[in-house]
């Protein structure tokens, strides 16, 4: 049976909003799509899984017509597009929640709801503006403690991604269609996630088709009624919902199913040997007082609701570490903002972290002199050593970073922290975009390299990876409420937490 197997016996034409038929788009000699063809339809959550660079961000972006292929035809409400640009997938219906974010900073979120709405105008467009988005909040994240006035850079990065969502769905002049939700969730924990679901939901009642686009397959097993698997470029299945499974469609992706869901005994011997007695101690905070102890060799991870001062905790534990001229690195999750160097090289982006120091045999990282050349062939073999350890891909390595697709571009950052000579390295939800290939590799990864005496501290949104830490702390409202250990760390015992009061 090839790859091709599952799918569709007969094309149903009946509501169709937007078709695609044989789109092919290339970018100088790499194929990035061949021969798709597909039918989105009115109501209906399309899931659309794939590795990172599969093709699924250029197949959105010539849904929302930013590329024009080079093969094939596209059809709206049943009928062959003459010119598909964004004003056309504007008139039809379709908007994009993009995965790195298109809102202003410098802007209110008012303001942003302006921008791509552009018939809010006239004397009170900020107070309608306002109001829309509230409301629109309201009905996608219940309790969202948005007001509506805010800077966009004075919210936190789930705060922002409901923005971007909600102004997706709030309909003003042109009607919305059909929804393209690209990593919608990478931000956003499991309670704030199932009210975007369940709102998906409850627009695909009333006739708005969406596209979800995730690596949290869970999700997309819970929400879909179909799902179209991409695989270097082209459909490798459509999946009917009778037949959505997290493992068929890690299947269709080309992933084995089986996977160690736990840190093996003997890795968890080797931390034994290496961690001993010491451990990393830090306490602070004002209004709430924070302890977190850290053994060496072990993975600590902080828990609950987004929002609730585990990045802040994770950037106090940085400078406090920092003082204490501990050897850290840092995992940025707002990569946009905090990870990237958006004007230089994959290569550059990975080895800045190495460049900083030079190793002389297995002593300590010593600053360069102003004296001493940067050895760019030792540089360019670190980089190469960590593209294909962990699995870069979509760019050649001299190729600027925004070249890659997201999910890449994570896989840099932490390359670069763990090329690093760094013992202490803190993660902000370091898997946020990444596929689920990579996600086990990177599993692994951080089991080996606590083995070898390695200390991280990991915050994330999806509960399952908490699976891999010896112990997390759970947090609300800048405190922690309750540190579980390995054994007793299950989804019960977590939500259970994230919505107790937290210590004084």
């Amino acid at each position: 049976m090839n790859d091709q197997a599952v799918t569709e016996s007969t094309r149903d034409y009946a509501n169709v909003l937007i078709g695609l038929d044989g789109i092919g788009k290339t970018f100088g000699r790499v194929k990035a799509l061949a021969d798709i063809s597909f039918d989105f339809r009115a109501g209906e959550c399309v899931g659309i899984a794939g590795h990172n660079g599969a093709g699924k961000s250029t197949l959105m972006a010539v849904l929302t017509g930013v590329f024009a292929p080079e093969q094939g035809t596209i059809t709206v409400n049943g009928r062959p597009a003459r010119q598909y640009d964004p004003n056309a997938a504007r008139e039809a219906g379709v908007r994009c929640v993009f995965q790195e974010l298109s809102l202003c900073a410098n802007l209110s979120v008012a303001e942003n709801m302006a921008v791509v709405h552009p018939e809010l105008r006239g004397g009170n467009w900020r107070r309608r503006a306002t109001r829309l988005m509230r409301e629109q909040l309201d009905a996608i994240f219940p309790g969202h403690g948005i007001k509506g006035h805010e800077l966009i850079a004075d919210l936190t990065l789930t705060q922002r991604q409901m923005v971007e969502i909600a102004r997706a769905f709030t309909m003003t002049r042109d009607p919305v269609k059909l929804v393209i939700l690209d990593e919608p969730t990478s931000s956003l924990d499991a309670h704030t996630a199932g009210q975007l679901l369940t709102y998906i939901g409850d627009a695909g009642q009333r006739g708005i088709a969406t596209i979800l686009i995730s690596h949290m397959l869970g999700e997309i097993a819970q929400t879909a009624h179909r799902v179209l698997v991409m695989r270097d470029g082209q459909v490798a299945a459509v999946l009917p919902r009778e037949a959505v499974t997290q493992d068929a469609i890690i299947r269709a992706m080309g992933q084995h199913v089986d996977v160690e869901a736990e840190p093996s005994g003997e890795t968890r011997v080797a931390r034994e040997t290496v961690q001993g007695d010491t451990a990393y101690h830090w306490t602070f905070g004002k209004s709430r007082r924070v302890q977190i102890d850290a053994p060496r060799g072990e993975v600590i991870g902080f828990a609950g609701l987004a929002g609730q001062g585990q990045s802040e905790a994770l950037l106090a534990v940085y400078e406090a570490a920092t003082k204490s001229r501990e050897r850290i690195a840092f995992v940025a999750g707002d990569r946009a903002r905090d990870g990237i160097f958006p004007l230089w090289s994959i290569a550059q982006n990975l080895d800045i972290r190495w460049l900083l120091g030079k190793r002389d045999g297995d002593g300590p990282m010593r600053a360069p002199t102003l004296t001493k050349l940067i050895d760019r062939r030792a540089s360019g073999r670190i980089a190469e050593t960590w593209r294909e350890r962990i699995g870069i891909r979509g760019a050649p390595l001299r190729a600027n970073i925004l070249s890659l697709s997201g999910g890449n571009q994570q896989k840099v950052l932490f390359a670069r922290a763990l090329a690093s000579d760094a013992q202490l390295i803190l993660m902000d939800d370091p898997t946020r975009g990444v596929d689920i290939g990579t996600k086990r590799d990177i599993y692994q990864l951080v089991r080996n390299e606590a083995a070898r005496g390695r200390t991280f501290i990991w915050y994330t949104t999806e509960n399952d990876e908490f699976a891999y830490c010896d112990r997390t702390y759970v947090f609300r409202a800048g405190g922690i409420t309750r540190m579980l250990l390995a054994h007793e760390c299950n989804e019960q015992a977590l939500l259970a937490a994230s919505f107790m009061e937290a210590r004084a």
